[in-house]
């Protein structure tokens, strides 16, 4: 009878053992495959440095930055200029005692931004 019982202890043994990998595999998570993060639409694009038409890549000589800045400094302050003057016109021509015309802040507003530019540009 010892060869029975042993044998059943062990069978017994086995098949708790049995159910307890099966029921671990049962509660186990699968395992999801490795996401790959997709790059972001803002990323700078490699073959495009200098923006995302690609054209005319900045030159990387300071004597060419300088020429460029200043070729660029003095095409806005003529830009400025014509706003400037035309801001004046609206202004004169608008009663200024009342409410001043939106297109008169819209001016400003695009004068106030070419202005910081400008200053910019003359930083370096």
């Amino acid at each position: 009878m010892t060869c029975s019982r042993r044998a059943l202890m062990f069978a017994l043994a086995g098949g708790a053992g049995a159910l307890v990998v099966a029921g671990s595999a049962l509660y186990a998570q699968p395992q999801r495959p490795d996401i790959q993060p997709r790059p972001s639409p803002n990323t700078p694009d490699p073959d495009h440095p200098w923006g995302l038409a690609g054209h005319g890549g900045r030159p990387t000589d300071r004597k060419a930055i300088a020429i460029q800045n200043q070729a660029e400094v003095r095409a806005d302050v003529e830009r400025l200029y014509v706003l400037i003057t035309e801001l004046k016109e609206q202004v004169e021509k608008s009663d200024v005692n009342l409410t001043l015309p939106v297109s008169v802040v819209k001016k400003s507003h695009e004068i106030e931004k070419l202005a910081k530019h400008v200053k910019e540009l003359a930083k370096g």
